[in-house]
């Protein structure tokens, strides 16, 4: 049955949270003698027992509120009838929690209850779930003196403007659990009491409806409402779920605990769990409602094939499909030579299903081209992080940021793209540790209720480098490193040039500030405080790799954690913020064509020679083809075959025109993924692949914590992705006889040292595990290089500043720079497909006000966007979070073509493109442009060719 805890947990609410304490307190509740950490409520203490006290406004998700009176107890020696939840357990104490009096007066209160709320029950969506009805059972109400004669609430206007939730104000008891989840939970203050005494009111805003509110649709409040008054719209339609299973949720690099309810097979509800490592029961829009598409209607579930892009497709068995990109593919190999194809992972997809994709690439096609869509985004995280500190991966929990004094936020918006740990920094920001933000926009965590920046570091995109020069150089020069810390654990002739070379003049702030755009004495307060203000924390995201200097940059972050000594501890650390669900995983699984599973070198003759003997075939020692290397050698002739697995290259990567040129030139594209995205439309196969719901495996998100994906329905194809590529393997030659996703980790973790303890009996026993998990560390890594850095000692690089190569000229005299916004995910193929739409229904062009005015642009007009590469055109919305100069948009819509005009550039050390910098120039227009002409053309054709599938299908 449907959790009846009332805050997504699947077991006892305590009703007031845990408290930690070395100081024990002692006292007996109902004759139960009880022993429990001091500054633990009298309720939380008799449910550690097993004795459940009534209760309506209290969850042990939130801080004690003591409103709805309802857990009164006795105390011995006390007068009066204090709340439980709000009376702290001490010493001594006899307390009573059944006794007549306490009886009475709990039934006279839910009589007030009840004499304003609708007795629908047998109707109500809650019936069922329903912590009211549940109460007023458990304090034995089983008549109501009060007619509804008088005043009351029952024919309040119910709220249906939000798509998820509907808001029933005749239903609320003002319990307040709605208000403090969206404060204390989510962080947004959205929600507040408004009136007083009988008028009391939940108001989202200023009596506003919940769409035209700050809400922020993360759930919270509906998980926390103890009644019907927030009432998912999906439970409505379907009814109570009748039992649920556990799995991780498939969007951004948090990796949320879900609990999937059910009917049957029907996904019911996505409830956050409680138990769950990284979200504690907390939830974005996204991973809480946007799970719909799952089972839309765009769905492919039949493989098809055709000869060539401008056939109809045709719907084949899954034998004749595999067979057929079988032949081609070795068809073209024949001809080109065993380069000439190679395979393209996804950070959507399980560790399983990358680990066997590159598997597959290595043994079956006998090469190492294949690559992972974390080129594009986080390439630089592992070279960087795997060149000073030995591991390429972040070092800390999320939990870590609880202790953190200081947060330096690098290129990164929490709020909008992990809001999960967003809200779980904005928790300790409220709590008064200090913040920097560095970032060319403002983002929310610059200024939001109850949060501001202490210092916003505004840079032009591009210089990052530049200002982690700078501040280093204050922290060199004004002797605020941690010389203790370097020379116990990093190489000291490394340290001494890189001291030597940001303590250069041109490093200072003053001769950086004409370059970065950042008053120099911002910077060095900044510099300061992170050096100085306690124990110092780095996230950083996108904004740091994806730049001609993105590895230069990650390197400079890492130098700055050394030299202050903040890293191998709780509330420290290099904390790289990965955008999907998988992104460390595909990248530990041997993603990179120069990588195998568990980062080591292709030519290392140990590390092959293990996969070798495992896989039983001779592999390659050169690295393969990166993602961009294939496209240039599609282009030239020599690379003509590609297997691409839950990745849309021809919409995330840059340069739209130059991919979709390189993917027409090929003579074999297959792709496996739910839809017919935009890369399916140059496919001559399509696998359908299945959702993180019909499929069993495990996600590794960015705190390196390995949790479990748990098929909760079938395959609407009939098939798990780990079984296609097997069937693929097979087809082409390769035996691979997997029976269950467990026995590929088992593989994975007798060839990877880092993963040699990881099994799924652990996960099971554990709920998660972070890696590295193995003989030293049998129960995971919470937190990494405590006492020794993994390459040993730890080194510092010289971290030159290199203007990127992307000028502004006359001609193109504004930057532009890509992001992701909260309701949407990556290139949107998964939440267009849900009512998220709602929010953000196109992408669309910020422009700060005066660049606005000297393009006579007003809010709301198309602008076209052109640069090097191509043109675009987007609606324009003027704001000042932008900076004169700098504008910005988003890449989740195709027909947007945010990435036909961003250029090939990319960092010196991995191709990671630079998304982040890009010269335009922007100007009035009356009408889409020509890329987008011929962009809605051809995905018309290809419309239409699916439909001509269907109707030979039908015929």
């Amino acid at each position: 049955m449907a959790c009846n805890c009332g805050n997504g947990g699947c077991g006892t609410d305590y009703g007031t949270p845990a408290r930690v304490s070395e100081k024990l307190v002692t006292l007996e509740i109902d004759g139960i003698e009880v022993t429990v950490p001091e500054g633990t409520s009298l309720m939380r203490a008799a449910a550690e027992v097993g004795v459940q006290i009534p209760k309506l406004c209290a969850t042990d998700s939130l801080e004690p509120f003591g409103s709805c009176r309802l857990c009164i107890v006795e105390v011995e020696g006390r007068r009066g009838y204090p709340a439980s939840c709000t009376t702290l357990a001490d010493n001594g104490l006899k307390v009573s929690t059944q006794t007549p009096k306490l009886a009475e007066i709990r039934r006279g209160i839910m009589e007030l209850y009840i004499s304003d709320h609708p007795l629908d029950c047998l109707t109500c969506a809650a019936n069922g779930n329903c912590e009211l009805q549940d109460m007023a059972g458990a304090v034995g109400l089983r008549e109501v003196r009060y007619g509804y004669e008088g005043e009351n609430h029952l024919k309040a206007v119910k709220d249906e403007s939000n798509p998820y939730f509907s808001y029933d104000s005749a239903k609320c008891i003002v319990c307040n659990r709605c208000v403090r989840a969206c404060e204390e939970t989510q962080g947004t203050f959205a929600l507040t009491i408004d009136g007083r005494g009988f008028e009391s009111r939940v108001s989202p805003g200023q009596m506003e409806n919940f769409m035209d509110s700050e809400c922020v649709s993360c759930g919270a409040c509906v998980q926390a409402c103890p009644t019907a008054t927030l009432m998912e719209k999906s439970i409505t339609l379907h009814g109570q779920p009748e039992h649920s299973v556990i799995t991780t949720c498939a969007y951004c690099g948090v990796g949320c605990s879900f609990k999937a309810e059910m009917k049957g097979n029907q996904v019911v509800s996505m409830a956050p769990n409680k138990d769950g490592h990284a979200n504690h029961g907390h939830s974005c829009v996204k991973g809480r409602f946007a799970w719909g598409y799952a089972t839309h209607s765009d769905r492919i579930t039949t493989p098809m094939i055709r000869d060539n892009i401008s056939d109809p497709w045709r719907e084949v068995s899954w034998e004749e499909a595999v067979a057929y990109a079988a032949k081609r593919l070795r068809e073209i190999q024949a001809k080109y030579g065993k380069d000439a194809v190679g395979g393209i992972t996804s950070s959507r997809c399980t560790n399983e299903e990358t680990y066997l994709v590159q598997k597959l690439v290595r043994a079956a096609f006998g090469n190492n081209n294949v690559d992972t869509c974390a080129r594009v985004c986080h390439s630089p995280t592992g070279y960087g992080l795997k060149q000073t500190l030995g591991e390429s991966a972040g070092t800390q929990t999320f939990d870590s940021v609880m202790h953190a004094d200081v947060i330096l936020v690098i290129g990164a918006n929490p709020t909008d793209g992990h809001p999960v740990f967003g809200s779980q920094m904005k928790r300790r920001l409220r709590e008064g540790a200090r913040l920097i933000v560095v970032d060319p926009r403002a983002i929310d965590l610059v200024k939001s209720p109850h949060v501001q920046a202490d210092y916003h570091l505004k840079l032009r995109p591009g210089t990052n480098v530049a200002v982690a020069n700078a501040l280093a150089h204050v922290i060199v020069t004004e002797n605020l490193t941690d010389e203790a810390f370097v020379a116990g654990r990093c190489e000291a002739q490394a340290y001494a040039d890189w001291k030597e070379f940001v303590a250069r003049p041109e490093n200072s702030p003053e001769a950086l500030e004409a370059a970065s755009g950042v008053p120099a004495q911002l910077v060095r307060e900044a510099a300061r405080l992170y050096a100085t203000g306690g124990n110092a924390a780095i996230y950083y995201g996108l904004g740091v790799t994806e730049h001609s200097q993105g590895s230069t940059m990650v390197l400079a972050i890492a130098n700055l954690a050394m030299a202050t000594g903040n890293i191998g501890r709780e509330g420290v650390g290099v904390n790289p913020l990965r955008g999907q669900n998988n992104v460390q995983g595909s990248c530990d699984m041997g993603s990179f064509p120069h990588e195998f599973p568990g980062y080591r070198h292709v030519s290392d003759d140990a590390a092959r020679g293990l996969f070798e003997s495992a896989w039983g075939v001779k592999l390659d020692n050169e690295p393969g083809l990166r993602i961009p290397n294939m496209f240039e050698a599609a282009l030239d002739g020599s690379y003509k075959g590609l297997y691409v697995e839950g990745e849309d290259i021809a919409q995330s990567d840059p340069n739209t025109q130059h991919v979709t040129a390189a993917l027409e030139a090929m003579e074999c594209v297959v792709v496996q993924d739910l839809f017919l995205n935009e890369t399916a439309k140059f496919a001559h196969v399509f696998l359908p692949g299945s959702s993180f719901l019909e499929k069993n495996g495990t996600f590794t998100n960015a705190e390196r914590r390995i949790s479990p994906v748990r098929k909760v329905m079938p395959p609407l194809a009939g098939k798990e992705d780990w079984e296609i590529t097997q069937m693929l393997s097979n087809a082409l030659g390769y035996p691979m006889h997997y029976s269950h996703p467990s026995e590929i980790m088992d593989e994975i973790a007798r060839l990877t040292p880092t993963f040699h303890g990881v099994s799924y009996a652990k996960i099971e026993q554990m709920g998660s595990v972070q890696w590295p998990c193995n003989e030293e560390a049998p129960q995971g890594t919470p937190i990494m290089h405590i006492e020794e850095f993994v390459r040993g000692k730890g080194k510092f690089f010289v971290t030159r500043y290199v203007p990127t190569d992307e000028k502004v000229t006359q001609k193109f005299p504004l930057i532009l720079t890509t992001g992701r916004i909260l309701s949407h995910y990556n290139v949107g193929a998964q939440t267009r497909r849900t009512a998220n739409t709602a929010w953000h229904p196109e992408d669309v062009l910020e422009i700060h006000p005066h660049d606005a005015e000297e393009r006579g642009i007003k809010d709301g007009d198309w602008v076209g966007i052109q640069s090097r590469a191509g043109e675009t055109v987007l609606h324009a919305r003027i704001t000042e979070r932008m900076q004169p100069g700098v504008v910005y948009t988003t890449f989740h819509h195709p027909f947007s073509g945010a990435n036909v005009i961003t250029t090939d550039n990319s960092d010196w050390a991995t191709n990671c493109p630079e998304y982040k910098v890009t010269a335009v120039q922007v100007m009035k227009v009356t009408q889409p442009s020509e890329w987008q002409q011929r962009y809605r053309q051809f995905s018309e054709k290809q419309q239409e060719l699916l439909q001509q599938r269907e109707m030979m299908k039908a015929q």
